[in-house]
């Protein structure tokens, strides 16, 4: 990072670590429902999304988004981003549901899709019309019509079709036949717990999940590659699924091991822990390797250290079962879907020391990362898919105009992007602020920028690029030299030129999306 990109970032307001809303403390992430997050450091503590500050300096020239905090988590971004540092493949895809119009909140997500194309990602973006479908309950004729709006309005704002996928659901087939091989990795007691289906749920409806995860996937169907989906926080349960799925679809499993048996995550760190202390002093042998380390050993270390952890009884057990079976760091091949062929081959490309067992191999030369790629390698030459656990990044929701979140199923609430200018115009004037109840009091006391979807408007989408702008903005509202009848009146008519500015874009892109490979008008009825 740069001097200039590093003032930059300074100068910077980024959104609130809390999300700027009040109450909503309990997090319930449905992908269906109205999903509202009080608190966004909760999903780091509860679900495992990791902050993308931590990522951020690893990002070639960042978007606006991720620099405003706006993008502010993710699962595995630094596949991603390490593939697009050094020029290597990757893909990012996202999907839209056509249950009503595009409105500036899905705005953020067809930026992120075309910034990943501008950095060379392999861009996909397709029509959810089977969940659409069996979800929404939406007759084709309405996803017709709204699938056709998606489209003009991502074409508008800059993919490039010609570098990129569109598809949708129900006419792409590969989708749907990996769907189908996804659900025999997948059972009902599964997806009931994920998503709270019961016994009055429609088999279309679980259905339409499995078909997500292909979507998911299907960039990595003729490489492997990090594959990045930008989504809200609700649709994080999608991700987990398809993270899972991808596994469960490999060839071999590769994990890190200490002895014959298995461990679970936690007990393999115990033992790691007991390991590295016993042999930290302990002279080397006359073979190079450590002195010997029994199982017993590390059970008794454990037991007198007794570092505190929920596994400690389970790895003390399983260790003093193994009894005089010295433990040694090894990395393990377990065999989940190999062909017999592929198990073979397996066997054979294992340079170095390594032990075959019935379901597993166990390899003391190589590390994780060259097991890693190894075993892909073979997968992938023997017929398997080779699939990468898929990535995503997540952004904030948008506040609604109106207080809340911005829902398509409350008009006043959001901005469509087919909304007439002046009716975009003056829906920013009769947007909620964060001021205070007077003028005086504004000028005495500072504007609430964090508490303002007029500044989310700002942040989010009417400053663009420019971080000077946007700090500019914030800076005289905290401090209050801007008042908010001003500031709505600038928000209004900078918003009233991008929407003037879109639709021209959008009459200019049909006959681009009229070239497309892309059915508009579904034969389903």
């Amino acid at each position: 990072m740069n001097d200039d990109e590093a003032d930059r970032r300074a100068r910077t307001p980024a959104v609130r670590g809390d999300g700027g809303t009040k109450g909503a403390d309990d997090v319930a992430l449905d992908p269906w429902g109205s999903t509202s997050v009080g608190d966004y450091r909760k999903l780091f503590e509860e679900f495992g999304i990791e902050s993308f500050e931590d990522v951020l300096p690893r990002v070639p020239t960042p978007h606006y988004l991720m620099r405003r905090g706006v993008i502010f988590g993710h699962r595995d971004y630094r596949a991603v981003a390490e593939a697009m540092a050094n020029d290597e493949p990757f893909a990012a895809l996202s999907g839209f549901m056509p249950t009503g119009d595009p409105h500036i909140g899905h705005k953020l997500v067809f930026d992120e899709l075309i910034w990943h194309q501008e950095r060379g990602g392999d861009a996909y973006g397709l029509i959810a019309d089977l969940e659409a479908h069996a979800a929404r309950g939406l007759s084709w004729e309405e996803i017709d019509e709204h699938a056709e709006s998606y489209l003009l309005s991502l074409l508008a704002l800059g993919f490039d079709p010609e570098e990129g996928t569109l598809y949708r659901q129900s006419t792409n087939e590969a989708v749907q036949e990996l769907a189908f091989e996804l659900g025999t990795k997948a059972n009902f007691s599964e997806l009931g717990a994920i998503y709270d289906f019961d016994g009055e749920t429609e088999v279309s409806y679980m259905q339409s999940v499995v078909t997500q995860m292909a979507d998911i996937l299907y960039p990595q169907l003729e490489e492997p590659k990090p594959t990045v989906i930008p989504v809200g926080p609700d649709q994080d349960p999608h991700m987990r699924l398809a993270r899972d799925l991808a596994g469960r679809m490999r060839y071999f499993g590769v994990t890190e091991a200490y002895a014959s048996f298995e461990l679970d995550d936690a007990e393999r760190g115990l033992v790691a822990r007991a390991y590295d202390a016993l042999t930290e002093d302990a002279p080397e042998d006359s073979d190079g390797d450590d002195s010997d380390v029994r199982c017993s050993d590390a059970a008794a270390w454990l037991n007198s250290e007794r570092p505190p952890s929920d596994a400690l009884e389970g790895a003390i057990e399983t260790l003093e079962a193994g009894g005089k079976e010295p433990l040694r760091p090894r990395v393990r091949f377990l065999d989940r879907n190999a062909t017999p062929a592929a198990f073979e081959a397996l066997i054979e490309a294992i340079d170095g020391e390594k032990r075959v067992y019935e379901g597993h191999v166990d390899s003391f030369s190589l590390d994780r990362e060259a097991a890693e790629e190894l075993a892909r390698e073979i997968e992938t030459e023997h017929g398997g898919y080779g699939f990468r656990p898929p990535s995503s990044v997540y952004h904030r929701f948008m506040t609604g105009l109106t207080g809340g979140k911005m829902s398509s199923s409350v008009p006043a609430s959001h901005i469509s992007l087919l909304d007439d200018p002046a009716d975009g115009h003056d829906k920013v004037m009769s947007a909620t602020t964060g001021g205070r109840e007077t003028a005086e009091k504004q000028r005495e006391l500072g504007g609430e920028a964090d508490e303002c979807p007029v500044y989310e408007l700002y942040a989010y989408l009417l400053s663009g690029d420019d971080d000077e702008f946007a700090a500019e903005v914030y800076e005289e509202c905290v401090g209050g030299e801007r008042l908010c009848g001003g500031c709505k009146e600038q928000a209004a008519e900078l918003m009233a030129e991008f929407l003037e500015e879109h639709q021209e874009k959008r009459e200019e892109a049909r006959e681009v999306l009229a070239g497309l490979d892309v059915e508009l008008e579904s034969d389903r009825r």
